[in-house]
């Protein structure tokens, strides 16, 4: 996927989850942040972040905020929103013959079902959740950054499928270059550490999905 009008810029400050406020060129401005989790590691004041304008005059706010270089020189696209983007690009590429998204399963609803034909009977049928990992530390990468119970929700929606005869995978699409493996954040949600291995012992598949970032754009390798 790839952004339109993307303009540097130099983080200041976040009063609130859903704004910030920015510098470009000597002059202050107050953007949308598209990610309402704490990225308390990666916005530092001072950092270099990447904004996309949307073009929209009712708008309060003119930019989003859509990515931050790590002081280790790392870039990380932070939009919640561009995950899910994404993969339903990358499963439009694979062997599918059908793809829904925001499917209702249960009591939720489930980012992707997939089906695939085969010749005899019926067809294979999957599902799958999608998470954003912006969360990197030596290396490795951690989800959530914030305790979850939406998480655990959808984690245990697809131990039940897996049981109703789907295959169930949850999809992990890292934000980031040089980062292969994402592992739970037990110290930030250790609930979710235990739902997810509860879930891949029931068949639940969690999928590594590694990514190149560049300021307008994010890439499934």
């Amino acid at each position: 996927m790839e952004y339109d009008n993307i303009t540097r810029a130099t983080f200041l400050r976040r009063p609130n989850r859903f704004i910030a406020e920015v510098e470009i060129n000597g002059h202050k401005e107050t953007v949308h942040v598209k990610n309402t989790g704490r990225c308390r590691e990666l916005l530092i004041p001072g950092c270099e972040v990447y904004l996309t304008e949307q073009g929209k005059p009712e708008r309060k706010t003119r930019y989003d905020l859509v990515a931050v270089r790590k002081a280790n020189g790392i870039l990380f696209n932070i939009d919640s929103q561009a995950p899910n983007q994404v993969v339903r690009e990358w499963l439009e590429g694979q062997d599918f013959d059908k793809v829904i998204p925001e499917y209702t399963y249960g009591d939720s609803r489930i980012d992707f079902y997939m089906e695939r034909c085969e010749e005899e009977g019926e067809p294979e049928r999957h599902l799958m959740e999608v998470k954003g990992c912006t969360l990197e530390i030596d290396g490795i990468g951690y989800f959530p950054d914030a305790p979850t119970d939406r998480g655990i929700k959808h984690l245990r929606e697809l131990t039940k499928a897996v049981r109703d005869g789907y295959k169930a995978s949850l999809a992990f699409v890292i934000q980031m270059d040089g980062v292969t493996e994402v592992r739970p954040n037990i110290k930030t949600h250790p609930e979710f550490g235990e739902a997810w291995k509860e879930a891949q012992a029931a068949g639940v598949e969690v999928i590594f999905l590694t990514c190149h970032v560049e300021p307008n754009r994010l890439v499934i390798l």
